[in-house]
């Protein structure tokens, strides 16, 4: 199934019923005043966040949403019928934009979070609102307003606790199949990944987490190089990030693997910087050098980086890992409660 994570789309909110232009009529009652009830208030279109949806891909084959207009009223005051609304649901971690200005107008973050994308419009008044002592039988009633319209851009931002983040073919998509019980492509080439993979990391003695796999960023990818700059965003939820480097590399280049991941996150959003991060130096089964490994982590720790060693592919240092993850969660969500 195809991962759509952006959309444009057009809301029309119900325009309002018309008034209606009546009169009573009655035996016995020659001369009846005027009777024309209220047009009905159109419908809503009303967006909904929903965990049970993990993709935009509705809006790939329907971009145009309407609700129902409002009843026109009747005789004897009475009013029209009120508008079904039009309610979308939407992932959870869905940002909503102006399609036209850029402006945000709604980040959806909490399961069942609303937003009202378009007004309906208030219906008519009938006739009998214009009777005054001069003019008893007014010919007058009023139109329904119309409701809102515009269009509206989606984006979605995965709700992740943990995010991967690392040059092409870093083993990202064998971390995450190590970690949880997701089963992205690995292969031993560039760009094996083509869109964001989540997994549900389990604990002992911890609340399982969800860890997103992103596709690998180049050198460039804030400004739109690679595949990296399309799914950036789904980082920015993250509580920790874990940057993987190539432990097999000489220590010039995996220092300069990290650098340009740094960078990228940094020209993309600085925020990013004040995340929990680990450096995890992967490969380590491929090691020829034990010095160099030893020099790089050495360098890691003189720039107080939290910096770890593992093998993605046989498991070596991942229970390390994990009890590290643990610990930065626990930390985050106490933090997070003593600011309550």
């Amino acid at each position: 199934m195809a991962f759509i994570d952006e959309a444009n789309f057009f809301v029309k909110a119900g325009d309002g019923g018309n008034g209606c232009l009546s009169f009573r009529r009655e035996k016995f009652v020659p001369k009846g005043g005027p009777d024309g009830g209220d047009g009905g208030k159109g419908g809503d279109v009303i967006l909904e966040a929903t965990s049970r949806l993990s993709s935009l891909l509705d809006f790939k084959y329907r971009s145009h949403f309407l609700a129902e207009k409002g009843k026109s009223g009747q005789g004897k005051k009475m009013h029209g019928r009120k508008g079904k609304e039009c309610i979308l649901n939407v992932p959870v971690g869905s940002v909503i934009r102006d399609a036209e200005t850029g402006e945000v107008l709604a980040d959806m973050v909490n399961e069942g979070d609303r937003f009202v994308a378009a007004k309906g419009g208030d219906g008519g008044r009938g006739n009998c609102h214009f009777a005054t002592a001069h003019n008893r039988a007014p010919r007058i009633s009023e139109k329904g307003w119309p409701g809102e319209e515009r269009w509206l851009r989606i984006e979605l931002k995965l709700l992740a606790d943990i995010g991967l983040v690392g040059l092409p073919n870093a083993g990202k998509s064998t971390l995450l199949s190590r970690l949880s019980a997701a089963n992205p492509k690995v292969a031993d080439y560039p760009f094996t990944t083509l869109e964001p993979q989540l997994g549900v990391l389990q604990f002992e003695y911890h609340p399982p987490c969800i860890i997103a796999d992103i596709p690998g960023l180049i050198e460039g990818a804030h400004e739109g190089a690679g595949l990296g700059h399309k799914f950036l965003r789904h980082i920015e939820r993250t509580k920790v990030l874990i940057h993987l480097v190539d432990g097999s590399a000489t220590a010039e280049e995996a220092i300069r693997q990290y650098e340009v991941l740094e960078n990228e996150l940094r020209c993309f959003n600085d925020a990013l910087m004040d995340r929990e991060r680990v450096v995890l130096l992967n490969k380590i089964d491929l090691v020829a050098d034990a010095e160099n490994l030893a020099s790089l982590v050495a360098w890691f720790k003189s720039r107080q980086m939290r910096v770890l060693t593992a093998s993605a592919k046989t498991g070596e240092g991942l229970g390390e890992l994990k009890a590290l993850l643990a610990e930065l969660l626990e930390q985050h969500a106490a933090s997070a409660g003593a600011d309550l």
